[in-house]
């Protein structure tokens, strides 16, 4: 991961930026977001909740109906996109098809006027860093789907620009392939420094190749932290459900004291909790509990798994009891549904080295879990 300093100059600002298309409904909702240079920032969202029309606007493809969007010091609202000097890499992959990968690659460099030699040489480097040397002369119709997208990178990559855009670039690949390629595009990041904003709807995508997520929906970004931080931490309900699996569990906040908090749940026992956005006795509150922080046990007292602390054989304080209901096995893991005496479903993951014969559907259990792995956040979040 890019080391950077959050308090440099940001190459890209966003400043109070809106964009409705009908004048009436707001795509983007007063967003401020600062980008530094050499960053990987991922824009991460639902369908319909603004990350690709916050790309174009970078781009130049959509003008702001409110705001001010900046590039290096610039203001950039009204400059068509040919002048912005970005690189763009599509879902598509937007090659010409009459043109073969060399003349897609020498294509961006030709409008720049530059020279036969230049050309020839700038194609070159493109190829090699995206290890298509021997494929210049073949028609994106003779490529995979992998090999077309590496031309498009190529060409996005080959007039060297500060900023690279990219638009769910991905999501036409098989699972295999797109893993493959997310690794290959952190990599070209990291050797050659430039700065790339990408969109896309894939959680895992964003958590494996980000330096920082912007969490979009509904036009806000709901939060934006590097990807541990988001997935560990999440600001709001939405977040936590949104970024990974997570176990939600509603509640009434009776205490909070430097900042933890007591949750009466609905059985009337109590829990305890890190408090996000809940200040006061009486809130109503979403706990938020991760699949792979819950131990389980059956007799309540000793725990079968301790995804914190192997050395650690008492089961922690918060508590609830259930039955096992479905098991499956997903080759690193198994995951466990347990129907919880609150009629709350809660999802449970174990490495899959655990010894399975100790897991039996319909078995009562208790499952527990650290309170520190446990987030009190805002109900109207949720």
């Amino acid at each position: 991961m890019t080391n950077l300093n959050m308090d440099d100059t940001p190459f890209i600002r966003f400043t109070d930026v809106q964009k409705t298309y009908d004048g009436v409904t707001l795509i983007i909702k007063h967003l401020n977001l600062d980008i530094v240079r050499g960053e990987f920032l991922t824009m991460l969202g639902p369908s319909g909740s603004g990350k690709t029309t916050c790309l174009m606007l970078l781009a130049g493809f959509e003008t702001p109906t409110r705001g001010d969007v900046f590039l290096d010091g610039q203001l950039m609202n009204t400059v068509p996109p040919h002048k912005r000097g970005i690189g763009m890499v599509f879902q598509n992959y937007a090659l010409f098809p009459h043109m073969t990968v060399y003349e897609n690659l020498a294509f961006p460099l030709r409008v720049r006027k530059m020279d036969k030699a230049t050309i020839t040489d700038k194609v070159a480097r493109a190829l090699d860093m995206v290890e298509l040397t021997n494929l210049g002369d073949r028609h994106p119709s003779q490529l995979s789907g992998g090999q077309q997208q590496r031309v498009a990178l190529a060409r996005a990559l080959v007039f060297e620009p500060e900023l690279i855009l990219m638009d769910e670039p991905l999501s036409a690949l098989d699972k295999a392939l797109r893993e493959q390629m997310q690794y290959e595009i952190k990599h070209l990041h990291d050797k050659l420094g430039m700065t790339v904003v990408y969109v896309t709807h894939d959680q895992g995508e964003a958590l494996t190749i980000s330096d920082r997520i912007a969490v979009f929906e509904d036009g806000v970004i709901q939060q934006l932290a590097p990807p541990n931080e988001l997935y560990e931490q999440p600001a709001n309900a939405f977040v936590a459900q949104f970024i990974g699996e997570n176990n939600r569990l509603p509640g009434k906040i009776k205490s909070v004291s430097n900042g933890i908090c007591t949750v009466a749940l609905e059985t009337g026992a109590t829990v305890h909790a890190q408090a996000v956005k809940v200040d006061k006795p009486g809130m109503r509150t979403m706990l938020s509990i991760r699949p792979e922080r819950i131990w389980i046990s059956a007799d309540g007292t000793h725990p079968e798994n301790n995804p914190a602390d192997p050395e650690q054989h008492q089961m922690p304080q918060n508590q609830l009891k259930g039955a096992i209901t479905e098991i499956a096995y997903h080759g690193d893991h198994v995951r466990i549904i347990i129907q919880t005496e609150l009629s709350e479903e809660f999802v449970v993951k174990l490495p899959s080295i655990y010894d399975r014969e100790k897991i039996n559907r319909n078995r009562p259990i208790t499952i527990g879990w650290n309170t520190q792995d446990c987030r009190a956040l805002d109900y109207q979040d949720s």
